[in-house]
């Protein structure tokens, strides 16, 4: 029972991490329109979370392994929530500048070793959970924080007033319930010793080999349909509740998917699945062109948001079967580094559109992600090493 409260305390810190780092975009049209910000401006403020991501993750993850995950997941979910009290104070550029790189390294140094440490505790249950819970962070934050926004009081003061004391609370649960129970760094229950295991140079090699091409599609997917979408809408369409329900539609499926395969212990197929349904959801962009109808809005979501849900659990999967007990907690970090790189793509594609259009580069994208499918096919083969 002690294990479950502790297990369920971690959780907590991932879901109210992931809630700090993605509620912002649900406040990016009220910062427009009240604050007189340029969309420029607020774009290149809510791109400066992956800044301070990516070097979170890389440090967060090795760290841990090191020093334990208590030690730097409970620094970190703090580091967040002074990124948030930054932006509660301050909507000046520079404020918000401020406060969405702090957000984003303080997330980063939780997420990775937050996920290594559900493992710790739980075992495969645990790391699947941990997808969850994120997943629940990053669509449910945005939905409650765009209402808020649209039809509460303090738009730009309650949604952040909210986030902080969710985050302050998530860590003081689990500094109570999880760290007089923290396993030993990298060390989870029925993991052989680290010297038991013959090559672990080796046994790192399979884990990016199997995780990678799953990790590349999983925020490729999911920011597409956050960021490119509802711009095509008509333009009696919008608000902050619109990128709320653009969330909750996508990252709610990708929230039910993995839950679905976790009750019914789908096995990693599942990831070939997740391939294929990404390369359907960049065929519906494809057809949608530059005016998208709400149905068509609404399908894409739900397409991308299984394909993100399937994708994130396969690869976190992956690396929680084949990485090294004393590696853990890098290579999930690395994993969120490579899945991270998506929130890149809406920007890319925005460079390409004046060249290529809208339709032929994601036509490109279908493309790749059918051949990432093939590959994993392929890998699957001569059956999983270790699932």
């Amino acid at each position: 029972m002690r294990e479950t409260r502790a297990l369920v305390s971690v959780l907590g810190v991932l879901l109210a991490t992931g809630w700090a780092a993605n509620h912002f975009s649900a406040t990016i049209p009220v910062l427009v329109g009240d604050e007189g910000l340029s969309v420029t401006v607020v774009d290149a403020v809510f791109g400066l979370y992956a800044v301070g991501l990516v070097p979170g993750l890389f440090l967060g993850g090795g760290l841990s392994d090191r020093r334990g995950r208590p030690a730097v997941v409970l620094p970190g979910a703090l580091v967040a929530a002074c990124g948030t009290a930054v932006l509660l104070a301050s909507h000046e550029p520079l404020g918000l500048a401020v406060g969405r790189f702090v957000v984003g390294l303080g997330a980063g140094l939780a997420v990775g070793a937050g996920t290594a440490w559900a493992g710790d505790l739980g075992g495969t249950r645990g790391t699947v959970l941990a997808g969850v819970f994120l997943t629940t962070g990053f669509g449910v934050g945005p939905l409650v924080s765009g209402a808020l926004a649209q039809w509460g009081p303090a738009p730009l003061r309650v949604p952040f007033v909210l986030s902080l004391v969710l985050s302050l609370g998530a860590v003081a649960a689990a500094w109570r319930l999880a760290v007089p129970l923290g396993p030993r760094p990298g060390v989870a229950a029925g993991d052989a010793p680290a010297a038991a295991v013959p090559d672990p140079v080796r046994s790192v090699g399979r884990a990016l080999a199997w995780s990678m091409p799953v990790a590349i599609v999983v925020f490729a997917s999911a920011t597409v349909v956050l960021v490119t979408l509802p711009p095509r809408l008509p333009a009696d369409l919008g608000g902050p509740m619109l990128q709320g329900v653009a969330a909750i539609s996508s990252l709610g499926a990708g929230i039910v998917v993995q839950t679905v395969a976790r009750l019914r212990a789908w096995g990693p197929r599942a990831g070939v699945v997740g391939l294929l349904l990404s390369a359907s959801g960049f065929g519906l962009l494809a057809l949608g062109g530059e005016d998208v109808g709400v149905p068509l809005f609404l399908l894409t979501c739900v397409v991308m948001g299984l394909a993100y849900g399937l994708c994130l659990r396969e690869g976190l999967l992956d690396v929680s079967a084949l990485a090294p007990a004393s590696h853990r907690g890098v290579l999930t970090g690395f994993f969120y580094v490579v899945t991270y790189v998506g929130f890149g793509l809406p920007l890319l594609l925005t460079v390409l559109a004046p060249v290529a259009g809208t339709t032929a580069p994601v036509l490109v994208l279908a493309a790749s992600a059918v051949a990432l499918a093939l590959l994993r096919s392929a890998q699957l083969r001569g059956g999983h090493p270790a699932r």
